[in-house]
């Protein structure tokens, strides 16, 4: 869906800087907004952190088939 989302889960824990982007491009790719009104901008700026937050736990609770 969103080809310029990278994907997250990799070698090195990913930061909140790139969780957080991930979720603007998620929500301007669903909205159809590159920058919302601001009518729309608290809406909008909810929706990334509800995913950002999401995300991180799912990245946080994910079992990789490394040992460490």
């Amino acid at each position: 869906m969103c080809r310029s989302i990278k994907q997250l889960r990799g070698e090195h824990p990913a930061t909140d800087e790139e969780i957080r982007a991930a979720a603007l491009q998620f929500v301007r790719k669903v909205s159809g907004f590159r920058q919302p009104s601001r009518a729309n901008a608290e809406a909008f700026e909810r929706a990334v952190e509800d995913i950002a937050a999401s995300s991180r736990r799912l990245l946080d609770r994910l079992v990789t088939g490394r040992r460490d």
